[in-house]
């Protein structure tokens, strides 16, 4: 409001779920036993589970209402002809393919582009895009700008293109070998940070100087506009709808996660403009997912996504989302925690490799980072660095560019008083940082090991 310094929730909270103590012995124990992998914890055994703002937001009065109207005729559901418009409604490509999450859509739309001697440039892949494009064959390039490989760095939009090395990489491969071009919406990977509508616009004419077209990863479209907003000359006190759909209006695609920036906890769509490229994708859609009006998707999962879409674009919800996250980086800043500034929407990521220079990056930081603060105070955070990151398709490994711990923020889900838990249990690792182990790898798989490798502790 007007006039107040302090952001509060703009909700109440109408129902509640009981959080389970334990004690640092217990801890200690439970991390043995799930090889020191936080993914392999069991959710009761975490107390403020920051592992991923995918899937874990709080839904509304409304949507549970919507989901009550959930229509599962299997084809043509009047659910899914409201989840096509509020798509539309914000970005209005011809083609709208539901799918069971994000990487679903990612599948999908490399599946049918993607392939040996393929190259896919992004400004920073995800792990599950990186992933999808592997998988088919390609190769996954990434050109961010120099700033965004720089944790400390305040460039205000730390996710933008590098455009030299887009027309290199293009250039390089042979524009005949680039099916498309893709840009993350926040960059996930560099920090949760934003990209400005004048580099999206710089990455569009790219794109057409080569005859290609441009995808957007748009899993936190409605934080990236905010930032936008905010940031960007000339664009403050727009709607966030009109920023959202002058992004959408410079792509030609988009693969996303309704389970971010869409409120809900499973949905994804894949979009485009290109009749023939989606005709191959709902091809593939059917064999993998389901008919093209529900695509493995619930009629009570489409209603939620659309009432959702209507919510995440309220100022007042992206004020208190965005502050919120602000509130934790400025009280772990000013306890000397070193991070990836300035802090994006979704997530805070403490920067593992500065913190614990100690420990070598192919002994894995940010897995000591993590490991400790659940030991500490049951907070659960992801590493996002070289467990994730250096394992490349040849079976070789090397340093990511950052290893960072990401504590990513549910939506409407923890009050301040929880994020004030959070704060006192990073600062108590911090104070005893030299004196973390790094770690070395037991067991592994093949391809997105950070989900399932086991791990122990260094000497």
């Amino acid at each position: 409001m007007d006039g107040f310094a302090t952001i509060i929730e703009p909700f109440r909270i109408k129902s509640v779920e009981p959080l389970r103590m334990t004690t640092a012995a217990e801890r200690r124990a439970l991390l043995r036993d799930a090889g020191y992998n936080l993914f392999a914890l069991d959710a009761d055994d975490v107390l403020i589970d920051l592992l991923t703002d995918s899937g874990t937001s709080a839904m509304s009065a409304r949507q549970w209402s919507g989901i009550m109207r959930g229509d599962e005729s299997y084809a043509g559901s009047p659910s899914w002809y409201r989840f096509k418009e509020s798509v539309q409604r914000l970005f209005p490509f011809e083609h709208i393919i539901p799918t069971h999450q994000g990487r679903a859509a990612e599948k999908i739309l490399f599946s049918v582009v993607g392939g040996p001697g393929k190259v896919i440039p992004n400004n920073t892949h995800f792990d599950t895009t990186r992933a999808n494009v592997e998988h088919s064959g390609a190769r996954a390039v990434d050109v961010v700008i120099a700033e965004g490989r720089v944790p400390s760095s305040r460039h205000p939009f730390k996710g933008n293109v590098d455009l030299d090395a887009l027309r290199a990489v293009i250039e390089e491969a042979g524009p005949e070998h680039v099916p498309l071009v893709m840009v993350t919406v926040t960059n996930n990977s560099g920090g949760g940070q934003p990209v400005s509508l004048e580099n999206l616009r710089a990455v569009r004419a790219v794109c057409d100087d080569f005859g290609l077209p441009l995808f957007l990863d748009g899993c936190r479209f409605a934080e990236n506009a905010w930032f936008i907003r905010e940031r960007e000359p000339g664009q403050q006190g727009r709607a966030v709808p009109d920023i959202v759909r002058d992004m959408a209006a410079l792509a030609d695609g988009m693969t996303m996660s309704a389970k971010k920036d869409a409120l809900v906890n499973i949905g994804g769509w894949l979009a485009m403009r290109d009749d023939e490229l989606a005709r191959q994708c709902r091809e593939a859609l059917i064999l993998t997912e389901g008919f093209p009006t529900y695509g493995g998707l619930a009629g009570r999962d489409l209603e939620a996504i659309a009432i959702g879409l209507e919510e995440v674009v309220d100022e007042d919800y992206l004020r208190y989302r965005i502050r919120s996250t602000a509130y934790l980086a400025d009280a772990l800043r000013e306890g000397g925690v070193p991070m990836v500034e300035p802090p994006g929407g979704h997530a805070v990521y403490l920067d593992a490799r500065a913190l614990l220079p100690h420990i070598p990056p192919l002994a894995y930081p940010g897995q000591a980072l993590a490991v400790a603060l659940y030991e500490e105070g049951g907070v659960r955070g992801c590493e996002i660095g070289t467990v994730m990151f250096g394992r490349h398709p040849d079976g070789s490994e090397s340093a990511a560019a950052m290893d960072l711990v990401r504590l990513a923020i549910p939506r409407r889900v923890y009050t301040q008083s929880h994020v004030d838990y959070v704060i006192e249990t990073v600062l108590r690792v911090a104070a005893r940082a030299s004196t973390l182990p790094g770690y070395r790898i037991v067991d592994e798989p093949p391809s997105l090991r950070h989900f399932t490798a086991r791990f122990a502790p260094l000497a």
